[in-house]
């Protein structure tokens, strides 16, 4: 086989791993970037992109169900899953070829296409359709993502059961959706197909939604997707499926028994796995962990020298966001003879339901669990004017402060547009700011930022 060395090599072209490829060719470095499907990783081809583009169209269909609300009159909704497809694949393309030109463009930068495995510490193989090659290079970069977890559920092989990327290319609007999954992929489907025009039954495991979250904040997000019409079993395990006459068929247990629920289609969203199957790690030694993901300390950096993991594939929070800020320690780390570690980062994240639920830093829970003495503000969001005035004023705010010095140690807000809201507390916590600075700021009237007057006034006893 032919062999080609490289000073670094970076297996996968998701939002880590793109842009440290174009760092490291635009020092000097000789780079190789691998991909064995579509540039851009999981986000541009199969996650947020096309994900929330179509949230945005099935917001649309809810609006408009809705129009009379607002004393607009309108004709009959109807939804047209080719156009919301064609739309989604549009968005998707645009972002795609974006990327991989930001990577083709680049002096210094060679794009290789294939199927990427350890041959040794510093030695991959690639294999493709023209036959295999071996790179080399003293830097390696892993950022191979994460994959869909299919569940050992007996039949569930023979009823083909959709996966995040799988029902994004559906042409139709499923009469009965099934879910399988009572998290951010599970719950984000399960409102748009259910504003689309489906029924929409999820089948979570555990005791609430969204397992991570505080038990005020999943209850509320539960009673929100019920009063939105979705069907949400709780302590309910799926234990069997089948096909009888084109139709899906799934047996699950809980609390009222066994029962069998009857659908059109099936998503599979139960969770993800650190995508290594194919890396060969063993040849390289590098260790991963008990779930399989690739071990690194706070520097991204592996127990193999010179090499080193971001992303998904790493243990840790998966999204986007936290990809790229690796990418943004390495760069530090190696480019500019800095000393940037991932520890005690802010992880802010979204859940693209809707209304948003925006988080960011500790929960109440995780905060008591560290022993921290905290006061907890809370605001329905039916006390701020702005989400009144818009006819969308379900959900609360809460925020997380520490009773010792008064700064913000996390906050969650479920409520319109919950993602920004929680961006402007998480600016206040990067500036150190205490909470009467929030509380006794001035903000420009009706926005929903002007909350935080009340909000930081109204603490729990």
């Amino acid at each position: 086989m032919d062999t080609t060395s490289y000073d670094a090599i970076v297996i996968g072209t998701g939002q880590g791993g793109g842009p440290l490829s174009s760092a490291l060719a635009k020092a000097g470095m000789r780079t190789a970037i691998i991909e064995r499907s579509d540039v851009g990783g999981s986000c541009i081809n199969v996650g947020c992109t096309p994900t929330k583009t179509m949230v945005a169209s099935a917001r649309v269909a809810y609006l408009a169900r809705r129009a009379a609300d607002f004393g607009v009159s309108t004709g009959p909704i109807s939804v047209e899953m080719e156009v919301v497809r064609r739309r989604k694949r549009e968005m998707v393309e645009s972002f795609r070829s974006g990327s991989e030109r930001g990577i083709t463009e680049t002096l210094g930068l060679d794009l290789i296409r294939g199927e990427a495995s350890f041959k040794g510490p510093h030695e991959v193989k690639i294999r493709n359709d023209s036959g295999d090659r071996i790179l080399t290079a003293p830097k390696i970069f892993i950022n191979t993502g994460a994959r869909a977890v299919i569940p050992s559920i007996p039949g569930l092989d023979q009823v083909g059961a959709l996966d995040n990327a799988s029902i994004m290319e559906l042409d139709v609007v499923p009469e009965h959706l099934i879910v399988l999954g009572g998290g951010y992929i599970g719950l984000e489907f399960g409102q748009m197909f259910r504003r689309f025009g489906s029924a929409v039954t999820i089948v979570h495991r555990g005791a609430q939604l969204l397992a991570r979250e505080d038990a005020d904040v999943a209850e509320e997000v539960a009673r929100i997707l019920r009063e939105d019409g979705l069907e949400i079993l709780l302590n309910t395990e799926a234990t069997a499926a089948d096909q009888v006459e084109g139709r899906t068929r799934v047996t699950v247990s809980g609390p009222g028994g066994q029962v069998t629920i009857d659908g059109s289609h099936l998503l599979v969203a139960v969770g993800r796995a650190p995508d290594t199957r194919a890396l060969n790690v063993a040849a390289a030694g590098i260790k991963l962990d008990a779930a399989g993901y690739v071990e690194v300390n706070d520097r991204l950096e592996t127990n193999v020298l010179g090499v080193y993991a971001l992303g998904d594939v790493k243990p840790g929070p998966a999204f986007t966001h936290i990809s790229y800020d690796d990418f943004r320690v390495l760069r530090t780390n190696l480019l500019e003879n800095g000393d940037s570690s991932i520890a005690d980062r802010l992880v802010p994240y979204t859940v693209f339901i809707d209304p948003q639920l925006g988080r960011v830093g500790m929960s109440e829970g995780e905060a008591r669990a560290a022993g921290k003495k905290v006061k907890v503000a809370r605001m329905p969001m039916s006390w701020v004017a702005r989400a009144l005035e818009m006819d969308e004023s379900r959900g609360f705010m809460k925020a997380i402060v520490d009773a010792e010095t008064d700064h913000i140690l996390g906050a969650a807000v479920l409520g319109i547009e919950g993602g920004e809201v929680m961006s402007a507390i998480q600016v206040a916590m990067m500036g150190r700011l205490p909470y009467t600075a929030l509380k006794d700021g001035v903000f420009a009237h009706p926005t929903l930022a002007e909350s935080f007057n009340n909000l930081f006034g109204n603490f729990q006893d």
